[in-house]
C-alpha cells in the first residue's frame, strides 16, 4: 500500500499525539511505502520550536520524497478552479497534496479528512 502522508500526522507526531504516534508506527511497521511531498515537507517544517524541527526532520527523512509534476501542478489549479466557479474554495496545498496522491495512487494519512474526502482521495485518517 502508498500512503502520502499529511503534515497533520507528522506534526501531531511531534507534538506526541497518542493516536498519530500509533498510527505512524504501524505504517512502518507494515512496511507500506510512505511518501512526503514538496507541499507537506514546507508545511510540516513551517513552525515549531529547535527540538519539535529537529525531529520532523527526521521524520521527513525517513519518507521517501516526491515533487509536484507539472501534470499535478496543472490538476491541483483544475480542481481549485471548478471549486472555485461553484462557490466553494480549496486551499492550494490541499488541492496539491490531492494531485500528488492521485498521481501516487497513494491514500492521504491525515487528521482532516475532509479536506481530501470531499475531492474523492482515499483518506485513512486518525
Amino acid at each position: 500500500m502508498r500512503y502520502l502522508l499529511d503534515s497533520t500526522l507528522l506534526i501531531d507526531h511531534a507534538n506526541r499525539d497518542a493516536a498519530a504516534m500509533r498510527l505512524l508506527r504501524r505504517l512502518f511497521e507494515e512496511g507500506g511505502d510512505l511518501f512526503t511531498c514538496d507541499v507537506v515537507t514546507c508545511e510540516t517544517l513551517s513552525k515549531g520550536e529547535p527540538d519539535d524541527l529537529r525531529h520532523l526532520e527526521a521524520l521527513l527523512d525517513a519518507l521517501e520524497y516526491v515533487s509536484t509534476t507539472p501534470e499535478a501542478a496543472r490538476e491541483a489549479g483544475r480542481a481549485r478552479r471548478e471549486r472555485h466557479a461553484m462557490g466553494s474554495r480549496r486551499g492550494l496545498g490541499e488541492a496539491l497534496i490531492a494531485a500528488v496522491a492521485v498521481q501516487l495512487d497513494a491514500v492521504v494519512v491525515t487528521r482532516n479528512d475532509r479536506d481530501f474526502t470531499r475531492q474523492g482521495i482515499r483518506v485513512l485518517g486518525y
